[in-house]
């Protein structure tokens, strides 16, 4: 019994040892933080789920609505307003992801080049945070403007559309 206890104690910790880590492969990127697809929505200034606290408590953001205009009926004051939003969260964004791309690959050069320092990492990190937290702040207050330009009905709507309610039933005769 204590010669199978033990093989047994050698094939789990031999196991668990050998397993590559959920990094792997991602030591070649340019930005070890970032993707590709992470680096390239930032530079577009794409949402990213930024938003989808207000997105998934029926604050629709301006480029889905846009993009639902017929079915949720949109006038074209609202339309004309919905692109003024999102043309002006797109303008603020973009800087802000340019910024926090460069901050992050100042942040991964500082690894790289094995001089990161608790000060240097505290610097940058506060930064990245306050990147983030400008730019996610951006995607939510599109989508509080969004919000206003709808009627209740549309939001509703567009709720439906994205699959975060189901349509109610008809009464039954």
């Amino acid at each position: 019994m204590k010669t199978i206890t033990s093989v047994l104690l050698v094939l789990v910790l031999t196991s668990v040892h050998a397993a590559p880590s959920p990094y792997a492969g991602e030591q070649t990127r340019p930005i070890k933080a970032l993707s590709e697809s992470d680096v390239t929505q930032l530079l577009n200034g794409h949402g990213m789920g930024l938003a989808r606290a207000a997105e998934l408590n029926s604050y629709p953001g301006p480029r889905h609505v846009l993009d639902l205009a017929d079915e949720l009926k949109l006038t074209s004051d609202q339309a004309t307003e919905l692109n003024r939003v999102f043309d002006a969260m797109k303008v603020a964004a973009l800087p802000l992801g340019r910024e926090l791309v460069a901050r992050e690959t100042e942040l991964d050069r500082l690894f790289t080049g094995r001089t990161a320092s608790p000060a240097a990492v505290l610097a940058l990190t506060r930064e990245i945070g306050r990147l983030q937290g400008e730019l996610r702040a951006v995607h939510l207050n599109a989508h509080v403007a969004t919000v206003g330009i709808l009627q209740p009905t549309q939001v509703a709507r567009y709720d439906e559309l994205r699959g975060y309610t189901t349509a109610p039933e008809a009464p039954k005769p």
